[in-house]
């Protein structure tokens, strides 16, 4: 899920081919900032495109939203890293940090059908609509006890003090994580998502603390399962269950597909926070719209923003690995058998091919199916989830915090590092005290 980090004036760069003219300059930090033009100009004259990541690996790019969509749902293209021709300096550098050596690779992003069929079916009664409805009390508790710890103070880092441990609480709460370990995942997590900004090894030192922790979790679990479920069971309890039921699930199984539900459902949800409210605090006319339908009761421009949010700038900008079990073409480009394909999300969710005028945020956008949460069988599973977070913080931050404004400029602002994920290390605000704030609420683990 996580990749090497972008480096300056990093040498590393497209394998020369046909494109006209010079290509681009992909994964350097100008890059990172803003993606955009460059991948434009690959839409126009390298759709399918193969390049060399900062890690060494070679991979196609895939940038049209027609290609990316018929790629995304394609059976050739495998999520299993044993169909990648990988040479020897590329071993291991095609998914997280730890997750081989910790025994975490067994989970929905790395495996195909059956196996992929039978873990999602058990995962999916977790995110239900109705089980989601449930839990949408809960995360606007979390959303209302984050900005009370900060609201009196006139200013906050919207990523580290809200977007970022928001949905690591929910996802907790969700997992079953007991409320006095959750900041020990909290801690996990922001080193997780840090890449290459942390000490050297800290992703797979904080994989192995998690995965450690987690199969600890399931025996405690597993020894005090009740004979029959109550209603809103934690999902690791559910998973323990269908593993004791016939449903033939491995504790390396149960272990891997929590901690994936944990990774995978609080980074995206901190970039989708993040980049929203960087987006909206950017288009001043569009950000005055939503709060205005706010305040007047109404949730479809809400509803149809986050949608477009997550076209317009995306908490995903790369899908995860595919690697093709056979030659086959994509977009007219031949690709061998053995070969990585990245789905670019970023680029397909802004093709004009697909989009009217793709540049434009426009928060009523009623045409926006966007590939933000992917397509097809590996369609992101906790989406319904995500969705309710986005619209829970942003709804709460412009209602609660409603002269919210940037404290620095953009150009000051940094993106992280990293392959797939697209985020602000930091959001700086500032905003008027609301005259009832709290200071430094209880934790929301305490509540």
């Amino acid at each position: 899920m996580t990749g090497s980090p972008p480096v300056p004036g990093s040498a590393s760069g497209p394998v020369p081919g046909p494109a006209s003219g010079p290509v681009p300059e992909l994964f350097s930090w100008e890059f990172a900032s803003d993606p955009y033009p460059a991948y434009a100009w690959l839409r126009e004259h390298a759709p399918v495109h193969r390049t060399r990541l900062p890690s060494g690996v070679e991979a196609w790019l895939v940038t049209r939203y027609a290609d990316a969509k018929q790629a995304l749902a394609d059976p050739r293209l495998s999520k299993n890293p044993a169909h990648h021709d990988e040479p020897a300096h590329a071993k291991g550098k095609t998914g997280i940090p730890g997750e081989r050596k910790a025994e975490l690779m067994t989970h929905l992003l790395n495996i195909d059908p059956p196996d992929h069929t039978r873990l999602r079916r058990l995962v999916s009664k977790a995110f239900t609509p109705r089980r989601v409805a449930e839990f949408a009390p809960r995360v606007q508790e979390l959303a209302d006890g984050l900005i009370d710890r900060f609201a009196a103070t006139g200013s906050a880092d919207l990523i580290h003090e809200f977007a970022f441990p928001l949905p690591i609480y929910a996802i907790c709460d969700l997992l079953g994580v007991p409320r006095e370990d959750q900041d020990d995942f909290r801690d996990w997590a922001g080193m997780m998502i840090r890449h290459g900004g942390g000490p050297r090894g800290g992703v797979a030192r904080s994989v192995k603390k998690m995965r450690g922790y987690l199969a600890d979790l399931i025996h405690r679990k597993r020894a005090a399962l009740p004979p029959e479920p109550a209603p809103g069971e934690d999902l690791i309890s559910a998973l323990i269950r269908a593993s004791d039921h016939g449903e033939h699930l491995t504790e390396n199984e149960a272990a891997a597909m929590a901690f994936i539900l944990l990774f995978a459902g609080f980074e995206t949800t901190v970039n989708l926070v993040g980049n929203g409210t960087y987006a909206l605090l950017t288009h001043p006319e569009q950000r005055e719209r939503l709060q205005t339908s706010l305040a007047a009761g109404e949730r479809g421009l809400l509803e149809t923003g986050v949608e477009e949010l997550l076209r317009y700038d995306g908490p995903v900008e790369l899908a995860t690995w595919r690697f093709a079990t056979r030659p086959l073409s994509i977009g007219g480009q031949e690709v061998a058998a053995g070969d990585p394909v990245l789905v670019v999300l970023a680029a397909a969710d802004r093709d004009p091919e697909r989009f009217t005028d793709p540049d434009t945020l426009d928060l009523a956008r009623r045409d926006s199916q966007h590939l933000g949460y992917g397509h097809g069988i590996h369609y992101c599973l906790g989406a319904p989830l995500a969705r309710l977070e986005g619209q829970t913080a942003l709804a709460t931050l412009l209602t609660r915090l409603p002269d919210l404004r940037l404290a620095a400029e953009p150009a000051e602002l940094r993106w992280r590092g990293g392959l797939i994920m697209r985020g602000l290390r930091t959001l700086p605000v500032s905003f008027t005290p609301p005259a009832s704030s709290a200071d430094n609420g209880p934790s929301p683990t305490q509540k």
